[in-house]
């Protein structure tokens, strides 16, 4: 039906950032070959020897609202994305190969308001990713969806020294269940929904440019096309800044997000590259998702730091996945 493909759709575009944003349940189940497409340049491994500002901790919440015809600006949903460093003994409970320090990004995206009620749709996804800090390569990539009454956890495991990565699905309610298991190759830089959009973040991102991501979900492996499209000044929760938009290649036959469509996100131009806006296209309609909230740590023992607060609604916290597990 309509409203069910709508919430798909809306979903999928965005925690891909992510989407930034990042969709949300992406599509994996597809078992063709993608091409692979020469971009005008490759993407860089980050500098190992930078500390990223949101290493330091980061808490990015946005507002997604849903438009079409004479329905406009209607909320649909929350995002939280968090990202800190955390020490070996923490890393390790998620990943026993973690390095002395990792990465963790945490990524939650919460059904709400007037359009969850008309058309009866609630959603949760939340995700967790754990990266190396100096490849940004990520280790392991835990996630929970719960779509109504239907529920699944899975989680994504990297075996670098085999050369795949694996991604089994189970359902935590059924647990006769038999786990759903995909695997695929894996390549020596590759990303999850998650992780890819802090990735692009670390990246130098020059208009006209053109980089290809790797980015793993469901098991399956996609090749990503980014094209850096602008500079613009737009005006955001933190001010009017000047931003860059890229132009992200999710739709299409060969893509992680069957159909037409298109995803745009804009980054602030300067070295925090924050992720202020995104905007997917759709035929059913036009979502938009922007920065409502940043909390911010600017040294790693200092306080976090509001720089802006939600006008309304209530903020809300990641569960603890390894239960899940």
């Amino acid at each position: 039906m309509i409203y069910v493909r709508t919430n798909s759709a809306m979903r999928r575009g965005a925690l891909v950032i992510a989407l930034l944003l990042c969709s949300l349940q992406l599509s994996g189940g597809r078992s063709f070959a993608v091409p692979l497409r020469q971009p005008d340049s490759s993407p860089a491994t980050p500098d190992s020897k930078t500390l990223r500002l949101f290493e330091l901790g980061e808490e990015l919440i946005y507002e997604a609202e849903f438009s079409r015809a004479l329905l406009r600006s209607i909320d649909v949903a929350d995002f939280r994305f968090t990202a800190k460093r955390v020490s070996l003994s923490e890393a390790s409970q998620l990943d026993p190969n973690s390095s002395a320090h990792s990465l963790k990004l945490d990524g939650e995206i919460k059904s709400k308001g007037f359009f969850s009620k008309l058309f009866n749709l609630n959603f949760l996804e939340q995700i967790t990713s754990i990266v190396d800090p100096n490849s940004f390569a990520v280790q392991h990539t835990k996630k929970f969806d719960q779509q109504g009454k239907r529920v699944r956890a899975s989680e994504t495991i990297y075996d670098r020294a085999a050369g795949k990565v694996v991604w089994t699905e189970h359902d935590p309610r059924d647990p006769s269940r038999e786990p759903r298991v995909v695997s695929s190759p894996l390549p020596a830089q590759v990303q999850d929904i998650l992780s890819a959009v802090y990735f692009l973040r670390t990246q130098q991102l020059a208009v006209g440019n053109n980089l290809l991501l790797k980015i793993t979900d469901s098991g399956r492996v996609y090749e990503v096309p980014v094209r850096i499209a602008e500079k613009k000044r737009i005006k955001t929760v933190l001010g009017k800044v000047e931003t860059i938009r890229a132009d992200v290649d999710l739709f299409g036959a060969t893509g992680m997000v069957g159909g037409q469509g298109q995803f745009s996100v804009w980054l602030t131009s300067d070295e925090r590259r924050i992720p202020v806006r995104a905007r997917i296209k759709h035929e059913y309609g036009t979502f938009d998702i922007k920065l409502k909230k940043m909390v911010q740590n600017r040294e790693p023992s200092a306080k976090s730091e509001p720089v802006s607060k939600l006008p309304s609604g209530e903020a809300f916290g990641c569960a603890d996945l390894s239960t899940l597990f």
